[in-house]
């Protein structure tokens, strides 16, 4: 195999000038005329030629290395132009007259690049391939979403005239759900094909580039660091913008020492927290400041919908306006044009009229929950210039073509599903990569709000650390596997997964994880030399002492964890007029449970009123380890308990049965002993070094000795679970398949064919829905409903009840138990092949789902579901996307049946799709 070639453009690097002819020598001035003349007959000078601009050093690098024929890995930062490389791909395959596919991420993406593609290379030579459309797909250039490909190279399509695959955005391969696609797609194309990988700038390109010259044959390795727009960091202290970094004293830029103004500015609201005149920014205020500094267009970020909506409303409370006059006219025709593709009917629900207002005056917001007719507004508006802040999620930050002169980030910390968490340094510069518009900003601005508690030390951490590493998520799914093995043996399908980047990583990670095991073994040796005690085995001694700790600490956890599950079934169970006692932290607390019913997603919404006199809802996330009913209160009607007279006399009468003293006793489920604990504990006691007067004495080293050992088992356990960790994986997997009967040894079965059509999270899961015959005898819109849950993860807390929601008919409320049976089923043989198991079926897109096939509204769908716009949307096509790969499992009646369903749902603001 050809070595991977690592290119970093240095001086040394440039070629010889044939213009300065005189300062070369005879050898050199022929060398240099040969270069020369090899130059101009290239491709490559023929493209560049064509462009409006020159290209940088990193582009005509990586070009010259497509031309002479490898693979290639373009690593640089957003921004610099890395689909040049891409469409110079296109080009290159088109003059020799071959075929480029042009892969992106998402849908969003692989639209932009079709209508820049076309204006590239012609309208009857691009394509558009995007699961649910398909534009000119025999074109010698086709754009796609990378699962496509995918799904192609399963298929079987001939791909013999295919010479280059670009794929865009391939740091994406770290993505938990959608990188393992660009890891089979690398592996299993053609030989004779070319891959052209871009991605952002990532600190481990090296590595990635070697895997793909490892399974391609070659990989040239483009590294440019270099931003097109040079980035200037900031901070905001009230309505103050200060440079992050001290002016240098060389006049080379700024220097890495931190601004002192900003330090005493900060340290000045430091001690002023608290006061009635504490300085505080406000988002009114930010945008004047930046107006005032010549900053705008910015990209504002924050981390969540809700408060990119209510950043909108607070802007426009201020009066704030960012527009002329006839700035407004502009934005109003193309805003009155999407409002004119929207039922009337629904114009409330989406909060419209709110949205034409910001817009007109240069406002946005961006988040998912938007409709795909207003976020493609505001993205066109934006780059046009017309709108000039948008407050968006971090999900504009992945590839998005919407560069900002500024980006401005509210807080350093995110939710990330579990637990508020610090961003990481990858995400910094994601974030801030949007700032500086190549060809129109001289330079580029970050600017991080100090919110009274951002220290300037913690940006400065951050914006000086620019790359990240790209970690593979890549795992053997079902349908993966089915698909391999239709066309292979599990030993040369093993061996194949085992090329993966994932393996690739892992390999490496063992020969550092050998070490450190080497290293716990000699430090273990040396403390078991000196562990010795006249009265028995201190080894075993402290190894118990250490394992029974650990256990205490396990056992507690467990019971926090039943505790929880105690107080879900609890909550479940309670009406109104319960008087309940529950411990929430460190504090025992009572309440009177008013008002009892459930979420669209059916999980149960409590009204209680506290000892406080005050309304609170109590969610099972607000109970710490227990809760009980202690009595009752009779409660009056409904409307009378709205009244604040009559919460009051409740509350006083709540307060005095507490303090009563005859509200029933309750029982913690803390209370109980743990059998092992116990059994682990009086061996302990018994054990002779127990009874050893040196006991204590001997602790330090033994318990020393016992850390280290645990240590070295964990390590000699992770070398275990990395060596062939993608190989054991694919066994636990083809074991799962061979239990329900997808698999007969080598051989695929009917079903496992069926499965070879379906995949996402719950592909099994489906398939064995359909098995067991939860789609049998379903009409269409019913049949939607059904795939519905399939597909829709829950924001939230998950309710994995077997419970079906109210509102479902008959036949539907059949399928649900069906669907579940089918997940118990799957389960089941996941957890005897140690396996991972499947995500449940969840239902709180179903009745929707129903509503919207039978032709609802949009706003009685997002009454049933709790979502916003835009989420709705998606979720209906991720369904349709489902019911398309039913569509082609072989069976006739059900392609008939999943074609109705899918056209039901395909109306509206769900069908309407900008390119």
């Amino acid at each position: 195999m050809t070595p991977a070639h690592k290119r970093r453009r240095a001086a040394t690097d440039a070629p010889l000038d044939p213009t300065d002819m005189g300062s070369l020598s005879a050898s050199q001035r022929m060398r240099a005329f040969k270069e020369d003349q090899r130059i101009q007959r290239s491709e490559r000078q023929r493209w560049v030629d064509s462009l409006p601009w020159l290209p940088d050093d990193f582009q005509i690098e990586a070009m010259d290395a497509l031309e002479a024929g490898t693979s290639l890995l373009v690593a640089a930062p957003t921004g610099a132009g890395k689909t040049v490389v891409g469409e110079f791909a296109t080009h290159l395959a088109l003059s020799r007259g071959g075929r480029a596919f042009y892969t992106t991420p998402i849908k969003a993406l692989s639209n932009q690049k079709f209508a820049d593609l076309r204006k590239r290379f012609g309208e009857n030579s691009v394509g558009l391939l995007t699961g649910d459309t398909a534009i000119n797909a025999d074109a010698p250039v086709v754009v796609m979403t990378t699962e496509v490909l995918r799904n192609m190279i399963y298929a079987g399509a001939d791909l013999t005239a295919l010479t280059h695959v670009v794929l865009d955005e391939v740091h994406y391969l770290a993505d938990r759900f959608r990188g393992p696609v660009w890891e089979e797609v690398i592996i299993h194309l053609p030989a004779h094909v070319d891959v052209v990988a871009l991605s952002a700038t990532v600190s481990n390109a090296e590595e990635f580039g070697a895997w793909i010259d490892e399974v391609r044959g070659s990989c040239s390795i483009i590294v440019s660091e270099k931003r097109p727009v040079p980035l200037y960091q900031h901070m905001m202290v009230g309505d103050r913008l200060f440079d992050l970094y001290a002016p240098s004293r060389t006049d080379q830029g700024p220097s890495s020492r931190l601004n002192p103004h900003l330090l005493a500015a900060v340290s000045t609201v430091g001690r002023a927290r608290g006061a009635r005149n504490a300085v505080r920014e406000t988002r009114a205020t930010t945008l004047l400041t930046l107006d005032r500094a010549g900053l705008l267009p910015a990209i504002v970020f924050i981390f969540s919908r809700q408060g990119c909506e209510d950043a909108v409303r607070q802007v426009l409370a201020s009066g704030t306006v960012l527009t002329s006059r006839a700035e407004g006219a502009r934005i109003r025709a193309i805003v009155d044009e999407v409002i004119a593709s929207i039922d009337p009917h629904d114009h409330a629900a989406l909060n419209l009229s709110t949205w034409a207002r910001a817009l007109e005056r240069g406002i946005a917001a961006h988040h998912a929950g938007l409709l795909p007719a207003m976020k493609e507004a505001v993205e066109q508006l934006f780059t046009r210039g017309l709108v000039k802040v948008v407050f968006a999620t971090e999900t504009l930050a992945l590839g998005i073509n919407m560069p900002a002169r500024t980006v401005v980030i509210e807080a350093l910390r995110k939710w990330n599903g579990a637990t508020h968490a610090p961003l990481s340094a990858g995400e910094y510069t994601q974030l801030s990569g949007r700032a500086g518009r190549r060809g129109i900003d001289v330079e580029g601005h970050a600017v991080v709000l100090h919110k009274g508690s951002v220290a300037p030390e913690e940006v400065a951490a951050l914006a000086s650390r620019r790359t990240y590493p790209l970690v593979s998520a890549f795992r053997p799914t079902y349908n993966m596997v089915v698909n391999l093995l239709s066309h292979s043996s599990r030993a040369a399908t093993r061996e194949v997964l085992e090329t993966s980047f994932a393996q690739f990583q892992a390999d490496g990670a063992v020969v550092h994880l050998a070490r450190q095991a080497r290293e716990a073994q000699a430090r273990l040796a040396d403390l078991d030399s000196r562990l010795e005690c006249e009265a028995g085995d201190a080894r075993e001694y402290f190894w118990l002492r250490e394992e029974l700790a650990r256990l205490q600490k396990e056992s507690q956890r467990q019971r926090r964890f039943a505790g929880r599950e105690e107080a879900r079934r609890a909550l479940a169970s309670v009406r109104p007029g319960d008087v309940v006692r529950y411990r929430s932290g460190r504090r025992i607390n009572h309440a009177l449970v008013c008002e009892v019913g459930r979420t669209a997603q059916d999980r149960v919404s409590v009204r209680i009123l506290g000892t406080d006199g005050r309304w609170h809802h109590l969610g099972a996330e607000d109970i710490t380890g227990w809760m009980g009913v202690v009595g009752r209160i009779r409660l009056p009607g409904a409307a009378a308990i709205r009244r604040s007279r009559e919460r009051a006399a409740l509350g006083d009468e709540l307060r005095m049965l507490v303090r009563s003293g005859t509200l029933a006793p309750s029982t913690s489920p803390e209370s109980g002993s743990d059998a092992e604990v116990e059994l682990l504990a009086t061996r302990l006691r018994n054990h002779p070094v127990h009874r050893c007067p040196e006991r204590e004495s001997h602790a330090g080293a033994g318990h020393a000795w016992a850390r280290q050992k645990r240590e070295l088992e964990h390590l000699l356990g992770a070398i275990d679970g990395r060596t062939n960790s993608v190989a054991k994986e694919f066994d636990r997997v083809c074991a799962v398949l061979d239990s329900l009967g997808f698999l007969d040894g080598e051989d695929v079965t009917d079903a496992g064919e069926i499965l070879t059509h379906v995949f996402g999270e719950r592909d099994l899961v489906v398939v064995e829905a359909l098995r067991g015959g939860a789609f049998d005898g379903l009409e269409a819109a019913d049949l939607a409903a059904l795939a519905s849950c399939f597909v829709h993860e829950s924001r939230g807390e998950v309710d994995q009840s077997a419970s079906a929601p109210k509102g479902l008919n008959p036949a539907l409320r059949q399928a649900w138990r069906q669907a579940r049976a089918a997940w118990s089923r799957v389960t089941a043989a996941e957890a005897e092949a140690h396996s991972q198991l499947s995500p449940p079926p969840e239902h709180g897109l179903m009745n929707a789902t129903a509503a919207w096939a039978r032709g609802a509204s949009l706003t009685t769908a997002l009454d049933e579901c709790e979502l916003q716009g835009g989420d709705f949307v998606r979720w209906m096509r991720q369904v349709m996307d489902l019911l398309d790969q039913l569509r082609r499992v072989g069976d006739p009646v059900l392609a008939a049946r999943t074609r109705q369903a899918r056209d039901l749902l395909a109306r509206g603001v769900v069908s309407w799709s900008k390119l």
